[in-house]
């Protein structure tokens, strides 16, 4: 009468499922730190045509760094997280107390992350690089407006 099932064991099937997700996570940040690198190595705006010829050819601009930096930081904040959570997945599994889940947390984090990043390279490319040269940007390449 007010017997309930009793909960499944953990099958083959569930641990097979949480490493796919696993390395699904990995491939993700082993693929922005991957872009990251580029971004940070060749650079997104070395074709700016008011920076100073003085750079060395090869030398990535300054925000350049800095979003491959950022994009880095977050392949790699990803690996962290997930194999974190891979762990505790399988120890639930292990001890029978897996909760099905219906929100990631870690997928939500990553997707406000890349949103901001994303967002911060807009306004820059939309701001600084649609522009004609003007007296900001004459100062910030160290030559006089309308030359």
């Amino acid at each position: 009468m007010g017997i309930t099932p009793a909960k499944p064991a953990a099958e083959l099937r569930d641990y097979l499922a949480e490493e796919r997700t696993f390395l699904a996570w990995i491939r993700t940040g082993i693929s922005l730190m991957g872009l990251g690198f580029v971004v940070a190595r060749f650079g997104i705006f070395g074709s700016m045509p008011y920076l100073p010829q003085q750079l060395p050819a090869g030398q990535p601009h300054e925000f350049s760094v800095w979003f491959g930096a950022a994009l880095i930081a977050i392949g790699a904040i990803v690996n962290l997280f997930s194999a974190r959570r891979f762990v505790r997945l399988v120890g639930e599994l292990n001890r029978d107390r897996f909760a099905h889940r219906s929100l990631s947390k870690q997928g939500v984090l990553v997707a406000s992350l890349l949103a901001l990043l994303g967002f911060a390279m807009t306004i820059y490319l939309t701001c600084f690089l649609t522009e004609p040269l003007h007296a900001l940007h004459a100062t910030f390449a160290g030559v006089e407006p309308g030359k």
